[in-house]
Order: structure tokens, then sequence, then C-alpha cells
């Protein structure tokens, strides 16, 4: 298992509505697996972003090999493979990275989702179907 700083949220299926869908910040997930080399080389970059943008969006991950549940999570939001890192407003995908990226790429794609969280979070409605968990 990797190591969680405080600054990263450990989410599951489980959790997955109250930390991801009903959140009402911008949300980023890294969907990983513990067997993947490229995650772990994400993981001290993962780490240092979520310190540095501490208090301006959450950070979560999602380990879609930990349980059945959690693998069709990923599946449900078209995840092919690992990492890849999913930005939600008002619980909706709205932008995605694939793959392993540099830091200042990393910092270009989290500036540009809070540059536009502002207006995504005026447009969007929460979700609240039943479906959704």
């Amino acid at each position: 298992m990797m190591e969680m700083t405080e600054r990263i949220v450990e989410t599951n299926s489980a959790k997955w509505k109250d930390e991801v869908v009903a959140s009402k910040e911008l949300v980023i997930v890294e969907f990983w697996d513990p067997e993947c080399s490229y995650c772990r080389m994400l993981e001290p970059v993962y780490a240092e972003l979520s310190r540095e943008y501490a208090g301006k969006l959450k950070f979560a991950k999602l380990d879609v090999m930990e349980s059945q549940e959690n693998q069709e999570l990923a599946a449900r939001y078209g995840i092919m493979s690992t990492p890849t890192l999913k930005f939600f407003c008002g619980g909706r995908p709205v932008q995605d990275i694939a793959g392993m990226l540099p830091k200042n790429h990393l910092q270009e794609a989290i500036d540009f989702a809070i540059k536009k969280h502002r207006e995504c979070a005026e447009r969007s409605t929460p979700l609240s179907l039943p479906y959704i968990s």
C-alpha cells in the first residue's frame, strides 16, 4: 500500500459519494494500482502537489485493484490505464490526465482546473441521482 500524506484522502467505492460526488470543492482523484511502476513514480510528485495546493482543491486516491467495487467504479469513469488523474466539479468529471507527466505539466493542468472551477461550480447542479455512489 502506498503511504498517504495528510493532504491526500484515500477513497474507495464505499466513500466515493461523500469524498468526491458530494464535495463542494474541486477534487482531483488519482486512479492507481499498487503494481504500476508509473503510479509509484507519481506518488512523491502527487504528494508534493497536494502540499503545494493545500486549500485550493482536494486530492484523493482510489486503488483500482483494492476490490471489485473499485474496479467497477474505475470502469464507470472510463479509466483505461493507471495512473489516471481525473478532476471532479460538482460530482462530475471535468478533465483528466492519463499517464505519468512531469510535475510542471501537472501544475499547468491543476492551475487550469482551478481557474475553471469557479465557472463550473456556478453552472453545475449537484448530482443527487440514486445510481451515483
